[in-house]
Order: C-alpha cells, then sequence, then structure tokens
C-alpha cells in the first residue's frame, strides 16, 4: 500500500529560499507547492488542502499576518510563521492571529525539519485522539470534539486549530485547575520551546470570540499564579 505524502504549502516571495525550503522537505518524503506572495497562497490554499503551510512575514502587497488571518477564517491547519523580526511582540502577534508555531531567520535546516515534525505530530496526535460521540454540553454552549465544533446558542464559533484544542482540554476537565504547563505539553507537546504566555493569548482570545458570540458568562475562569479551570456555571453577581 502506497501512503500518501504530506503536502507544504510554501509562501515567499524569496524564490531561493523557497527552493532551499523545497530541498529540505523533500528529503524528509514531503510533497510541496509554492506561492511566491499572499495572494497567490490563498488561492492554492481554497484549490486544494494541505497539511502544513509555512508562511513568511514580510511579503509585499499582502503580508504574512493577512494570509494567517485569512487561513483562519475557514481553515485550521498548521501554520509555521517564518519571520527576520526577532522581537517577542512580533512572534507574540503571529500568535494572537491564529500562528502555531515561528522560526527566526537566519534559521538551521534541522530546526525547520523538526517543526514542521512536530506541527504535524501534533495535528494528527489531536485529531486521533477524538472519540465517536464526544459531545460536550453546557448551558448555551456545545462542544463537538469529534467535529472539532463549537456552538453557542446553536451557533457556530469560529476558533482556530489551537484555541479549539485548548478549549475542548478545559471543557473535558471541568473544575479541574490546569496549569499552564499542563497545558502546553497536551496542546503543543513536551517538546515546544516557545513561550509559555501562548497560553494567555490564547485564551484571551477564546473569550473574546466566547462573548461576540452571545454567551453570557465565561467559562474560562483564572486561577492566579496556578493556571486556568473551566466552570459552566454562570456566576451570579
Amino acid at each position: 500500500m502506497i501512503m500518501k505524502k504530506l503536502k507544504v504549502l510554501l509562501v515567499d516571495d524569496d524564490w531561493k529560499l523557497r527552493n532551499l525550503l523545497r530541498i529540505y522537505l523533500s528529503k524528509e518524503g514531503f510533497d510541496t507547492a509554492q506561492a511566491s506572495d499572499g495572494s497567490e497562497a490563498m488561492m492554492k490554499i481554497q484549490s486544494q488542502p494541505f497539511d502544513l503551510v509555512i508562511l513568511d512575514v514580510m511579503m509585499p502587497n499582502m503580508d504574512g499576518w493577512e494570509v494567517c488571518k485569512s487561513i483562519r477564517q475557514t481553515q485550521s491547519v498548521p501554520i509555521l510563521m517564518l519571520t527576520a523580526l526577532g522581537e517577542t511582540k512580533e512572534k507574540v502577534q503571529g500568535l494572537e492571529i491564529g500562528a502555531d508555531d515561528y522560526l527566526t531567520k537566519p534559521f538551521d535546516p534541522e530546526e525547520l525539519i523538526a517543526r514542521v515534525h512536530a506541527l504535524i505530530r501534533r495535528a494528527s496526535s489531536v485529531s486521533s485522539k477524538q472519540t465517536a460521540n464526544s459531545v460536550l454540553n453546557f448551558p448555551a454552549l456545545t462542544i463537538d470534539r469529534d467535529g472539532h465544533r463549537v456552538f453557542v446558542h446553536d451557533k457556530p464559533v469560529e476558533l482556530t486549530h489551537k484555541e479549539f484544542d485548548l478549549f475542548a482540554a478545559l471543557a473535558k476537565n471541568s473544575g479541574r485547575v490546569l496549569s499552564r504547563e499542563q497545558l502546553i505539553e497536551q496542546i503543543w507537546g513536551y517538546d515546544f520551546e516557545g513561550d509559555a504566555r501562548v497560553v494567555d493569548i490564547h485564551i484571551k482570545n477564546i473569550r473574546e470570540k466566547l462573548k461576540r458570540s452571545g454567551l453570557a458568562y465565561n467559562p474560562i475562569q483564572t486561577t492566579w499564579g496556578v493556571g486556568y479551570k473551566f466552570e459552566a456555571e454562570v456566576r451570579k453577581p
């Protein structure tokens, strides 16, 4: 039986870098497609499925952040952002809009490949852990873990892949406080080397989306100095 190759979209306006990435990934058994700018990337993403997107930040016309936002409106495909900017605020911005990881240029090919494998492995692990009939029901809120969907008052809430995984992990452990380290290990994996604040960023985004969707209570409570806890009961003022 022939195994289907995993497909990666390479988005960068530098053709030399795209070609290098293609060589690195091809040696690892990946199939690749390329886009030289954001508009071309969106056309390819809308026309075919990808297992991972490697996305450069600094591109003319439509930059990587705009592309990332557009992808997250419809898809949860893992996104690895490449940036020449080493500032923490730039990396945080990428995580806030839905990126799963980032790598600062120049980078070592081995590190790139390691991060690619880690992102795909985590996405696959989350998918395999989902079981049939894994629907969690709370007041005005439904979390369909098998379908990877969230509903508030029966209307869908658009969460990114990582936002959903994080929200579902908290809901599954309703009433139990989970530390940032526990959440990172569950969602990003024990080998995650990024900033632990990524959890706070995603929690903030989830809360805002649930509030905009009309949920009258905040189901994610902060336990200061420890972590976060899911509570579905409406708290009285």
